[in-house]
């Protein structure tokens, strides 16, 4: 058997010879991935409307017309740290409860691969414990209606 003497010395080891192959491989793999997301097909582009329709209705506090976003059977997750509101009532409880405050929610980029969608947004509040929310939102769909969505925090800005 022939030794991976080579291997292990201090500044080279077999993890970080595999680490630095996967890094490359996803560095390949984004740059191709990046071609492929410029052509969207037309139920990306449709989800992708249904998500930008839907943060663009948040500024109206009306309840309804952001829960009719909704599938029957969907889920909402605030953060990373809570736990996912299922189903549709308690996914309208827990919008209700904060929604008065939304100011608007900026989508800085928005992005498809399949019935996923990826937003980067800046959301805005007045008053409570937050001024601005900097995060990612993935949003499954089905049928044009949102299935589950959850949050996952970059920043938080407090007043």
């Amino acid at each position: 058997m022939k030794s991976n003497r080579a291997l292990s010395s201090p500044g080279l080891t077999r993890r970080s010879a595999f680490t630095a192959a996967g890094f490359g491989m996803a560095a390949m793999t984004g740059i191709e991935r990046r071609a492929e997301a410029a052509e969207q097909t037309p139920s990306e582009k449709a989800n992708i409307a249904v998500v930008n329709d839907f943060c663009a209705a948040w500024p109206s506090h009306d309840l309804e017309r952001v829960m009719s976003f909704f599938a029957e059977n969907c889920a909402y997750r605030v953060s990373e740290t809570q736990e996912p509101n299922k189903g549709r009532q308690a996914v309208r409880d827990r919008i209700g409860s904060f929604l008065n405050r939304v100011q608007g929610f900026d989508v800085v980029q928005t992005f498809a691969m399949g019935p996923m969608v990826f937003n980067e947004r800046h959301d805005r509040f007045s008053g409570g414990p937050l001024k601005m929310w900097h995060g990612v939102g993935v949003f499954f769909l089905k049928d044009g209606k949102i299935v589950e969505w959850y949050d996952y925090t970059i920043a938080i800005e407090r007043p």
